[in-house]
């Protein structure tokens, strides 16, 4: 045997994926021209096809959209999105149609951020070695967390879910997924009431963290045989730090893996190529058996210690 690898590199927490982010919006038509027009995303053609919600579709995760009060996610969510300068272009394509809203967007060195007609903030990364073979996807959520908070944010997935986290620098991050993962930056900034928009995850070992949810008197819903919800991220002694609703479902979910499609936004009627209709990664996958595998960050390793 002449290959050494490290073999931690590819474990996984309790915490296995990072499905949907939930926000309701005011106008399925501005959602539309945002996330399809504008970041080149794509509305599940299957489910929630009606005008009240909409499921829009991006690599593996998904962003759902009910009609209603529009929600404000206190941070923003990362997205890997191919084609840094078409994504620019649509972007401004849209400029005019979303006027007399909180749209808008700006470029960045290693990202571009763009703000969607009721103030969320996303910023969009093209593929690099840091995302894996994630070309298309959602590698994490932010959320702005209050001074002091992050070690104990960091204890609570640790403790009640078994999946891999820490803290330093007043930043927590907490693997939910291959390339994936939650973020708690500590602020000295007000931040608004939380307002009920929620995140979703799966996990592999369902009972041992809603036995100790419950325990805690922490878990929020009951919601069915495969499902069950918490909102209260707590320290030790039941201070709350942070609030933000978790959908948790098991992997005997009916949905769990459900394949979502995608389409390559690039395609149009003036365009149009037989065969390119779907998103396909355009990046060169690297070889398994490459060195550069090994050489991956570790961003967990004093949980794993």
């Amino acid at each position: 045997m002449t290959n050494q690898y490290d073999r931690a590199a590819e474990d996984l927490g309790n915490i296995v994926g990072l499905e949907h982010v939930n926000l309701q919006i005011a106008d399925q038509g501005l959602a539309t021209v945002f996330y399809m027009s504008g970041l080149g995303l794509t509305r599940d053609p299957y489910m929630m096809t009606s005008i009240d919600n909409m499921w829009v579709n991006v690599g593996r995760s998904q962003f759902h959209l009910p009609t209603g009060k529009a929600q404000h996610l206190r941070g923003h969510v990362g997205l890997v999105i191919p084609d840094r300068a078409g994504l620019l272009t649509r972007l401004e394509r849209v400029r005019k149609l979303l006027e007399g809203t909180k749209y808008d967007f700006k470029e960045h060195n290693d990202y571009i951020e763009a703000i969607c007609p009721w103030g969320n903030r996303f910023r969009c990364y093209e593929p690099g070695p840091q995302y894996g073979q994630m070309t298309l996807g959602m590698p994490y959520v932010e959320f702005d967390t209050p001074a002091g908070a992050a070690a104990g944010v960091a204890e609570f997935y640790r403790s009640m879910f078994a999946t891999p986290a820490s803290a330093e620098k007043g930043v927590a991050r907490v693997s939910v997924g291959h390339h994936q993962e939650l973020t708690f930056r500590e602020t000295d900034a007000p931040t608004a009431p939380y307002d009920g928009h929620h995140i979703q995850v799966y996990i592999a070992d369902f009972s041992g963290p809603h036995k100790r949810l419950a325990a805690r008197g922490l878990v929020s819903e009951e919601s069915n045989q495969y499902q069950y919800r918490f909102e209260n991220i707590v320290d030790g002694g039941g201070k709350l730090l942070v609030q933000i609703e978790h959908e948790v479902r098991s992997m005997t979910h009916p949905m769990y893996a459900r394949p979502l499609v995608n389409r390559n936004p690039v395609q149009n009627n003036r365009n149009y190529v037989q065969g390119r209709d779907a998103f396909m990664p355009e990046v060169p996958i690297v070889e398994m058996d490459d060195p550069r595998v090994a050489m991956r960050q570790r961003r967990f390793e004093s949980a794993r210690s």
